[in-house]
């Protein structure tokens, strides 16, 4: 250390103090007295002036573990694409830095600068890697960083719920915890009045029907009893006759919230459990909701089979209701997300066969289809419709002919999905708009125009209608569309570069001498926007790379899986796209259900200053995400 560097330097006199302040903050938080005792008695305290570099990758291998004190720190790397330097991240009070480099024995590939004046405190490599060994919850946050962050915060979302509900529940229970030690079988030949009878004395809903492996091929349920009782059938042919084929199963470790998945999305009552192609138990939605105390299955069958629109209306209180009550029990906004857009779909499905009960058969058949949030199954509670209508013709006469006779029903629709709280769209992005009413050579006609002539509209028009999927009706007509467009846009590297250069318009709220950049809209406080600035660049950016390399599905997260796994991207980098998403849709459904609670209406607008300090900065460091993401497409796109 230069004499210069000496005299910026001072050993810590106020150990009481500094162990004080270090207690504010993850990980030292979870730290017993003795260990951050010796971390401070080891640390020394350095002062930099603003701009001053503290380490860069010319440093050659960190020596020290820096943990900032006061001030901020900032990282800036050259930027390859333009002359230059960009900020990549900002580092405030309480935080620390390079954990990588130190865990890698290498040199920093970030220079490090204060950001303004600044004192950090400095632990020599040596006693941190004493402390490293010795520290569970130190060499937990240095391994994973901002993940057991993440953890932290679910942690105290499921102890809240466990004060309130008890302490049993977790969507995140394995199966196998949840299903009776010995599965009630029979063998293909039973009669049926002895499988009923043995369902019975087991006090069961069902009976699975398995071989002399014990592999299953068929279930049989009090339901199924009840429709053969109705039909007259006879108790003594064997239950092969009558039993369910082919039962759907899952593997003992999975979820409590994967059976909810299935039993809602396939209306049914029990999932079986295979282990190695043998039968090794069974869960029924009895078995789940004991312990979920939220009977998804039911929510999602009665609207399913809603007689009148009323219902439907009635229902929408119970959807927020389970999602209310989902929250509190720390499941993951993914998990929340799945299950709302699994129940919207029923209601859309079942307000089209609603319509064309009050109608009558058009006598065309067609596709209803989703766009944007919907279409990426990524729905919340504040959502609005974005769908159109897909149907084969011939040619452009006979287009115009089904469209005229399909637009009032499509009207219809979007009227009564406004009924239901799915408000319409004002950008009249509706199946009832003409122009969203299309044959399937038309809609492939109107994407090819989109990525042929990529003008502003027909960017904001892709990253819309380019997240796509069939809600109601065949498959097989918008499966073709979306082979086509991944083969127009991975042959079209121009568009994939103004979708990029689209993509990066959306700027995660960060600034370099504050941690947020927030703006003022109308007479509201200063705010953030969670969706516009926080979960839309990822969006924009797992649509691009998406799109550029073929990959089908249209959800944010599995595209980043995909991406991942085409190596496209780095699997580290996959994974902090994906824990950032996470925390900041976890934050939006949080504040939905602070304001439907006090009756305000929902905003994606969130005042930082609301948040403790753990959640404030998770969510610093989830925009940070945003930004690597962005910056890693102007680098990918020479923008």
């Amino acid at each position: 250390m230069s004499s210069s560097a000496a005299g910026k330097t001072a050993v810590l006199q106020n150990i009481h103090g500094t162990m004080e302040f270090l207690r504010k903050y993850p990980p030292f938080n979870q730290m017993d007295s003795a260990q951050l005792a010796y971390l401070v008695e080891h640390c020394q305290l350095r002062f930099y002036a603003a701009g001053e570099s503290i380490i860069k990758p010319g440093d050659g291998p960190v020596q020290h573990f820096y943990i900032v004190k006061q001030g901020q720190v900032v990282g800036e790397r050259p930027h390859s694409a333009r002359r230059g330097s960009e900020t990549t991240f900002e580092i405030a009070s309480g935080e620390c830095f390079p954990l990588a480099a130190l865990l890698g024995e290498r040199a920093t590939r970030t220079e490090h600068l204060a950001g303004e004046d600044t004192f950090c405190l400095l632990l020599g490599k040596d006693a941190f890697v004493r402390l490293f060994a010795q520290s569970a919850p130190f060499r937990d946050f240095a391994l994973r960083g901002v993940s057991s962050l993440l953890d932290q915060v679910n942690q105290q979302v499921q102890l809240r719920a466990a004060e309130n509900l008890g302490a049993q529940y977790s969507l995140d229970t394995p199966l196998r915890e949840l299903a009776p030690q010995q599965p009630v079988a029979c063998s293909a030949d039973t009669p049926l009045r002895d499988a009923v009878r043995r369902m019975h004395e087991q006090h069961v809903g069902s009976i699975v029907i398995v071989d002399d492996q014990a592999q299953p091929n068929g279930i049989f349920t009090l339901r199924d009893l009840r429709r053969v009782v109705a039909a007259g059938e006879s108790l003594e042919q064997p239950i092969s006759a009558l039993m369910t084929q082919r039962p759907f199963h899952l593997p003992p470790d999975a979820s409590a919230f994967d059976a909810a998945l299935a039993m809602t999305e396939r209306h049914i009552a029990h999932v079986c459990l295979v282990e190695h192609e043998r039968l090794v138990g069974v869960v029924s939605e009895r078995d789940l909701f004991s312990l979920q105390r939220v009977d998804l299955v039911h929510l999602a069958r009665t609207i399913r089979h809603a007689g009148r629109l009323e219902t439907l209306v009635a229902l929408r209180s119970d959807i927020r209701l389970l999602v209310e009550r989902m929250l509190a029990h720390g499941a993951s906004s993914t998990q929340i997300t799945q299950l709302v857009t699994l129940l919207n779909d029923h209601t859309v499905c079942r307000v089209i066969e609603l319509v064309l009960e009050e109608l009558g058969d058009p006598g065309v058949p067609f596709s209803w289809l989703c766009f944007g949030s919907e279409g990426r199954r990524e729905q919340t509670l504040h959502t609005d419709q974005d769908n159109g209508i897909l149907f084969e013709a011939a040619d452009a006469a006979e287009a115009e002919r089904i469209r005229q006779r399909l637009l009032p029903y499509a009207k219809r629709i979007n009227q009564l999905l406004a009924e239901c709280g799915f408000a319409l769209c004002r950008g009249n992005i509706m199946a009832g708009n003409p122009e969203l009413c299309l044959s399937r050579r038309e809609w492939t006609r109107r994407f090819s125009a989109f990525v042929r002539e990529a003008t502003p509209e027909s960017l904001l028009g892709s990253s819309i209608y380019f997240d796509l999927r069939v809600v109601w009706g065949d498959e097989q007509g918008c499966a073709q569309l979306r082979r086509q467009l991944l083969a127009e846009v991975a042959d079209n590297s121009l568009f994939q570069r103004l979708l990029a250069a689209n993509a990066l318009r959306h700027r995660p709220p960060l600034g370099r001498f504050r941690d947020f950049v927030v703006a003022r809209k109308g007479a509201e406080k200063d705010t953030l926007d969670l969706k516009e600035e926080g979960l839309t660049p990822f969006v924009d950016g797992a649509r691009l790379l998406a799109l550029a390399h073929g990959v089908a599905d249209s959800n944010t997260l599995r595209r980043f899986a995909e991406l991942v796994r085409l190596r496209v991207i780095d699997a580290q980098d996959g994974a902090a796209y994906e824990e950032a998403y996470h925390f900041i849709q976890q934050t939006r459904l949080q504040l939905h259900q602070q304001q439907a609670a006090q009756g305000l209406p929902l905003t994606n607008r969130l005042d930082p200053d609301s948040l403790n300090h753990l959640d404030r900065r998770i969510l610093r460091e989830s925009f940070r995400q945003a930004q690597r993401l962005q910056a890693s497409l102007a680098l990918r796109y020479q923008l």
